[in-house]
């Protein structure tokens, strides 16, 4: 490796983190993420053998425009798997575990909006997901967007309001104190595996939906199921087949207190559950057994709780 190509490497490196986050919200899928940002790196490196990096004045801005435009390219492959996906789509889990074990880039690689989020921006377009996500959760102006995706900054001021406006219209803004968000996912949890009809007509919400994402490789509904009724007996049968057998593990998903299934030592599902505004009920369950989208996922039997409760202690500064 050149010394070109390994500073240019290195400062590559340096930014991972950050790219990670805003191609996975972006993407909702973290092998296309990791995809992406190997073609994000060899754009990088190609650009450092062509000429010096000297020239480049703001490396980070550069990085993530290469990032982002790749993302948008990528996201019409997305979009194809999509029309022929067995049941509904779900994006892939982020566990926290899967970040680096440096703080600040576990900070920077959990910079995720929550799972129920992803799935409302599935419904915006590339360009205004990519708009959101910069400028939403990132925090960047509308003036450094276009830069990134080559349109004015009146285009940009378009594309975050029409997105900012469709998010907030499907999901207010709010957000349940952590420990209530805990103790609503264990209650629904135990309430569910051990087949508590009683208790699951309690904790679940009238309109509720169960979405369940088995990509046609596991077991798992071709349709969401609405309603409370529906939902409590499908539970309940769920943990007649299933729920005797099943090791659960606690962990944060896309920064949210979640459940973890495992059989044995292999991933069965991540359950994620969305709470009403008064964080009493659970409005949506999103589950995951697609065993491709659980391909990251690895049993810890070592309860991280000093993290847990960092976390928690950070959350409740700012809630």
């Amino acid at each position: 490796m050149s010394e070109r190509t390994e500073s240019a490497t290195q400062v590559f490196v340096d930014h991972r983190e950050l790219l990670f986050a805003i191609v996975y919200n972006i993407l909702g899928s973290v092998a296309d993420t990791e995809d992406v940002l190997q073609e994000t790196w060899l754009s990088w490196t190609g650009r450092a053998r062509r000429a010096p990096l000297d020239a480049i004045t703001n490396p980070r801005a550069y990085l993530v425009r290469i990032g982002v435009n790749h993302a948008l390219a990528r996201r019409a492959a997305i979009t194809r798997r999509r029309e022929t996906y067995v049941g509904p789509w779900l994006p892939e889990p982020l566990l926290d575990e899967a970040a680096p074990d440096d703080s600040a880039d576990r900070t920077l690689r959990t910079e995720s909006v929550s799972l129920a989020m992803l799935v409302v921006l599935e419904s915006l377009t590339p360009l205004e997901r990519a708009v959101f996500v910069l400028n939403e959760v990132f925090g960047y102006a509308h003036t450094e967007i276009a830069e990134v995706i080559d349109r004015s900054p009146a285009a940009v001021r378009q594309l975050a309001h029409r997105a900012r406006e469709h998010v907030h219209a499907r999901r207010p803004l709010y957000r349940a104190h952590p420990r209530v968000r805990r103790q609503a996912t264990e209650r629904f949890v135990e309430a569910a595996l051990g087949g508590d009809i009683a208790a699951l007509m309690e904790i679940l919400a009238p309109d509720v939906t169960v979405w369940t994402d088995g990509g046609g490789k596991a077991s798992a509904g071709l349709r969401p199921v609405r309603g409370r009724d529906r939902a409590a007996r499908l539970f309940a049968g769920y943990a007649a087949r299933r729920g005797s057998g099943l090791d659960i593990r606690y962990r944060r998903v896309n920064g949210d207190d979640s459940a973890v299934l495992f059989a044995g030592e292999s991933p069965y599902a991540v359950m994620v559950m969305d709470l009403t505004p008064d964080g009493e009920r659970v409005s949506d369950v999103y589950i995951v057994t697609n065993p491709e989208k659980l391909a990251r996922v690895r049993r810890d039997d070592t309860e991280n709780t000093e993290a847990t409760e960092a976390t928690e202690a950070t959350e409740e500064e700012h809630a």
